[in-house]
């Protein structure tokens, strides 16, 4: 365990991060965990209901991918006891659900994720439960005489569970779902409930929380106490928010090291999406995306990475798409080249930057369920090997420059269809550059400027090309061809 220099900063394995997001039901499914009989067929497409019988011992066992991606942080979505294929609708806290093999199966994918020097990253749901979760049940069989009363928002009585809209149900939920009941965290009972699940996962062996909706809990005593409470239970865990705004409230250790950054998703898609479906875009929570020029670009990274503090930027989750996305091949309009470019531009930033399960792959999929498909092991021929080729790469050369995970960065140049970015740490610099138009044309020698301190040989991190610049800053060359994202070192 890696322990903080301070409690408002994040874990120092953070900078290092890749992660690797995974809804365990659509991941891979294992014949060491028994499964009831009503499952859908693994190659048919996902409802939103149904159950594939994915399970955590599937993800043990293909681990092999992970490590040859070279991810080394597995975000798991909900795992805990429930009645619906996403898990976020909990009826036991303290229980991994038996369909992902229980206990007994985390415990096995803790060790052999510890044992590659991985870590593992639970999926907190701590805003509303489910109407199978005990306390909740005991006010639907006992009413006005239940004992747990006081942990919901109770409007009156008789409550009907299955009915819709707040005023007909009776209680607080979820989005007015009648199937989620929101927890009354002003009742000490239910603040010390939730304490208590997160510090006894954490002391299990999980290495951080990411927090389901957690603006819904707005009660910043209740989220500072549990910060304090899972720092003592293990010093180097990490907390991220699912905070869908730009969140500066929120960082920084009051109360999260950082939060699920979709602020720089729109941003990346709207500078690489010409073919970007705005309509499936609108259909979540990224909203209209609009296009972005280089230079706008620009000005929104400057924002939201390069003029915020270091540890704050190290700690947000950056991604491209999640499981409340369509997925970003889909987005992009089936442009792999997009993809690819997007990738490139998203490894290359500050961040713990998130892959979502079979994105590497080229997995396509549309609105909620179809982005929730399962992960096609036994059909290579659906895999992008292109992609995962180079991810690979891009993953492996970000571990070998440190200026690539940690450094400094600045934009160097934004204008003509080109992006410049600089990157320093320490005594080592990276560069950069991504390409927009199709058709652009090299630019004329000597027309990018740079700042004459870059002056040197820069070549390709990924192999062949590369440029010069000169002692005036003129850069002689052209570094890339096409539309694409390239990354330099001077040598």
């Amino acid at each position: 365990m890696t322990r903080r220099l301070r409690s408002d900063e994040p874990p120092a394995w953070i900078g290092d991060a890749v992660v690797y997001q995974i809804f365990p039901d659509r991941f891979a499914r294992s014949d060491a965990v028994p499964k009831p009989a009503g499952l859908e067929r693994w190659d048919d497409a996902p409802t939103t209901f149904g159950y594939k019988g994915g399970d955590l011992m599937g993800v043990v066992e293909r681990l092999d991918h992970l490590g040859e991606l070279g991810v080394n942080v597995v975000y798991l979505n909900p795992i805990f006891q429930s009645g619906a294929n996403h898990r976020y609708h909990t009826h036991d806290h303290h229980r991994v659900d038996p369909m992902l093999g229980g206990d007994a199966a985390f415990h096995a994918l803790r060790d052999a994720l510890h044992d590659r020097g991985m870590r593992l990253v639970l999926d907190g749901v701590f805003n509303h439960a489910s109407r199978g979760f005990l306390q909740f049940h005991d006010v639907l069989e006992n009413g006005r005489d239940s004992a747990y009363l006081d942990w919901w928002h109770i409007e009156g009585f008789p409550l009907d569970a299955y009915a819709e809209g707040d005023a007909e149900h009776r209680y607080a939920s979820w989005w007015g779902m009648p199937a989620l009941p929101t927890f009354n965290v002003a009742t000490p009972a239910v603040r010390r409930h939730l304490w208590g699940v997160a510090t006894r996962w954490l002391e299990e062996g999980a290495d951080g929380w990411r927090l389901d909706v957690p603006e819904e809990i707005d009660d910043r005593s209740f989220w500072r106490e549990f910060r304090r409470r899972c720092l003592e239970a293990r010093s180097d865990a990490w907390l991220v928010g699912e905070i869908w705004d730009e969140g500066d409230s929120w960082v920084g250790g009051d109360p999260f090291d950082g939060t699920s950054y979709y602020p720089l998703t729109r941003a990346i898609l709207g500078l690489l999406g010409r073919a970007l479906d705005h309509d499936l875009a609108a259909k979540s929570g990224l909203g209209r995306i609009a296009p972005l020029s280089e230079a706008t670009f620009a000005d929104r990274l400057r924002r939201l990475v390069t003029d915020r503090p270091a540890a704050e930027r190290e700690a947000r989750m950056t991604l491209l798409g999640s499981h409340d996305t369509a997925r970003v091949r889909t987005l992009l309009g089936d442009d792999r080249a997009a993809v690819r470019q997007a990738y490139g531009l998203l490894l290359a930033l500050p961040g713990a930057p998130c892959i979502y399960y079979g994105d590497e792959i080229g997995l396509q999929g549309g609105h909620d369920p179809a982005n929730r498909g399962t992960f096609p092991w036994d059909a290579p021929d659906r895999w992008d090997r292109e992609l995962l080729g180079e991810l690979r790469d891009r993953i492996a050369a970000r571990k070998r420059h440190l200026a690539l995970r940690r450094g400094e960065t600045e934009v160097l140049w934004a204008r003509d269809g080109l992006l410049w970015l600089g990157r320093e740490a320490g005594d080592e610099q990276a560069i950069v550059v991504v390409r927009l138009p199709d058709d652009a044309a090299p630019p004329e020698a000597g027309s990018v400027e740079l700042p004459p301190r870059l002056r040197g040989r820069w070549s390709s991190v990924l192999g062949g090309g590369g440029f010069e610049v000169e002692q005036d800053g003129r850069v002689r060359g052209d570094p890339i061809a096409g539309r694409s994202t390239s990354w330099f070192v001077r040598r």
